[in-house]
């Protein structure tokens, strides 16, 4: 084995650089780990930003709505007629040069398997690493769901998810069918109707809409539920399905003008658009499928983490089946404030894991080296 195939020896091995992940690699930072010696970054993404820096140009810094700042460093000053891919791209590059966090990108982590004396082995895109304890900070963006209609290979127009969405312009003219009844699906079609020569949404459940401020009782409510899910190791749903959407004054005009008028979901897909059970049809020359994302945990198959629901059980972060594996961003962490949590509570229960101490405080004593908490 040459020296660039020889398998690395960490303690820790953060896998993804999101919100999630950076916040996991500051922790451990401030725990006294280092970077490289003691835990490695990899992140696929050929930039810092996570997936913001893959969202479409309208969507503008003013517009997102709950970023909540990494921890340690503020994000100040920012134009908020800039795209959010720019601004939090720049602000995510900003920490991790900040902190000295030295993520390794492009970097394609393909799977996590047992190694030997207890420790996991990581296989990447460039090369191996052999660590004591796994972040997954994946996120979901990487896995789209498409949902699947009789039909849907016969239309004739444009299929595309909102990981795919371009913008509103590219739409002008044309008839778009929006399905899905989250707060990218309302997005959606506020931002097309104006281009569109007609837009017509389609959702599953009819849509809840949500007046007023979000208050951290209602918050806490609705983290709850999507907990509930994973510690019954059923696939998460996001925290936003079940908090309803929030109404801003464009939902208000939407409401009142009919862009945000729902139909319940078709039967089946037609060359020329879609179809009802009673004989409505509506034609398109678009279908956007704003249908969500999935955990993208297919690293971990090796493993065998998953319960018969299809999802991981995690307690906080930790995989039941394995405690060595921590999952951050997933399921009732997937808020930016809560992948913030989720990286501090991560980093706490591995130290605990590599040091032996159980009550988690004072000094953390590996490899002869001392790392105050």
């Amino acid at each position: 084995m040459g020296a660039a195939d020889a398998v690395r020896n960490v303690e820790v091995v953060v896998v993804g650089a999101g919100q999630a992940g950076l916040s996991a690699a500051y922790h451990l930072r401030r725990t006294g780990y280092q970077p490289e010696r003691d835990f490695v970054v990899l992140d696929h993404s050929p930039r810092p930003g996570g997936a913001w820096q893959f969202r479409w140009p309208t969507l503008t810094y003013g517009r997102v709505h709950g970023m909540h700042q990494l921890p340690g460093m503020e994000l100040t000053g920012a134009d908020e007629a800039r795209p959010s891919s720019e601004v939090i791209g720049e602000y995510f590059a900003a920490y991790e040069r900040a902190f000295d966090l030295r993520v390794r990108r492009p970097v394609d982590v393909r799977a996590v398997r047992e190694g030997e004396g207890g420790r996991l082995l990581v296989e990447t895109s460039v090369g191996v690493w052999s660590t004591r304890a796994l972040i997954s900070a994946t996120g979901t963006w990487d896995r789209p769901f498409w949902p699947r209609y009789p039909g849907q290979e016969t239309f004739r127009g444009r299929q595309l998810h909102t990981a795919q969405y371009p913008g509103p312009r590219e739409f002008a003219g044309q008839r778009v069918v929006v399905v899905g009844g989250g707060s990218s699906g309302v997005q959606h079609l506020l931002e097309v109707a104006p281009y569109a020569a007609e837009t017509t949404w389609v959702t599953r459940r009819e849509p809840v809409f949500h007046e007023g401020p979000f208050d951290a009782e209602q918050g806490r409510a609705a983290v709850a539920l999507v907990d509930e899910r994973v510690r019954r190791g059923l696939p998460p749903r996001s925290v936003v399905s079940v908090t309803g959407l929030a109404v801003t004054d464009a939902v208000r005009r939407g409401r009142a003008d009919g862009t945000l008028d729902r139909l319940p979901m078709f039967d089946r897909i037609t060359p020329d658009g879609v179809q009802w059970a009673d004989g409505r049809r509506v034609e398109a020359d678009v279908i956007l499928w704003a249908t969500g994302f999935r955990a993208v945990i297919g690293h971990l198959a090796p493993l065998r983490l998953r319960e018969a629901g299809g999802g991981i059980r995690v307690e906080g972060t930790r995989a039941v089946r394995d405690p060595r594996v921590h999952l951050v961003g997933y399921g009732p962490s997937a808020s930016t404030i809560g992948a913030n949590r989720a990286g501090r509570a991560a980093v706490r229960e591995i130290r605990r894991l590599l040091s032996g101490d159980r009550d988690g405080d004072g000094v953390r004593v590996a490899e002869g080296r001392e790392l105050v908490a």
